[in-house]
């Protein structure tokens, strides 16, 4: 379970957190929604360790970023970038390498890189270097890499930028599966419909804050919405929206 507590981060004048509260549960696939600048990919990196806010507070699995980071990024499993991959390397070579510097014994390390490429359906391409891989094959080399060490928790930052529809439908079953299994996965994305397909609870940001935050068919009735779409609009301020 990830919970975040009143997160405020500034970038020179520019105010990308202002004071964000909000929790993803366990068992739960979570969606951060918001126009662009919104705050959506500050808040994912600043709960994964890789920016560090000015106050407030992440806890992961009642770990809390203040008091221990180095425990709570080993629970955290990150998609925040598929472009970050080494060329020269293979995905099983890409597996073992975040293995070991998650701490995974060696015996245990093997076991887990292949129980990853078979999850994935990796086992055609396992042992070829991704400096060739198509984006659906870097996506899934990322993800393996996230999901390595067995993280409870899994952050996604617009994981199905630039995939064709297969690989997205491979992505969404993915995701499925993992949650299933009990994780707590939170991504952030700009399709609505893949939101409204996907996500058990959404967050909505506008202006680095929590502007609406529940279930895709409560924030519909709150806003009085036929869709997730218009109920976006309405929490954003995007348009003028019908009264109900």
């Amino acid at each position: 379970m990830i919970e975040v507590r009143n997160l405020k981060k500034t970038f020179g004048a520019v105010a990308a957190l202002r004071d964000v509260s909000f929790h993803a549960p366990d068992g739960a696939i979570t969606g951060l929604l918001g126009t662009n600048g919104a705050g959506k990919s500050t808040t994912l990196r600043t709960i994964c360790g890789v920016l560090k806010p000015d106050s407030g507070q992440v806890l992961v699995d009642g770990i809390s970023s203040a008091g221990d980071p180095l425990a709570l990024q080993r629970r955290v499993g990150g998609l925040l970038d598929h472009a970050g991959l080494y060329a020269r390397l293979t995905p099983r070579e890409t597996f073992t390498f975040s293995g070991r510097l998650n701490g995974i014994p060696p015996q245990r390390l093997r076991e887990r890189v292949e129980e990853t490429i078979a999850f994935l359906g990796m086992q055609s391409i396992a042992d070829r270097r991704t400096g060739g891989f198509s984006q659906g094959e870097r996506m899934k080399t990322a993800l393996g890499r996230a999901l390595i060490h067995s993280p409870r928790n899994l952050l996604l930052d617009e994981p199905t930028s630039g995939l064709d529809i297969p690989s997205v439908r491979s992505l969404r079953l993915l995701l499925q599966r993992t949650r299933d299994a009990g994780a707590c996965i939170l991504f952030s994305s700009h399709v609505l419909e893949e939101v409204q397909a996907l996500c058990d609870r959404v967050v909505i940001l506008a202006g680095g804050r929590v502007v609406a935050e529940g279930t895709p068919r409560e924030l519909c009735e709150f806003a009085c919405a036929a869709n997730l779409e218009d109920a976006f609009v309405a929490f954003t301020g995007a348009e003028e929206v019908a009264a109900c």
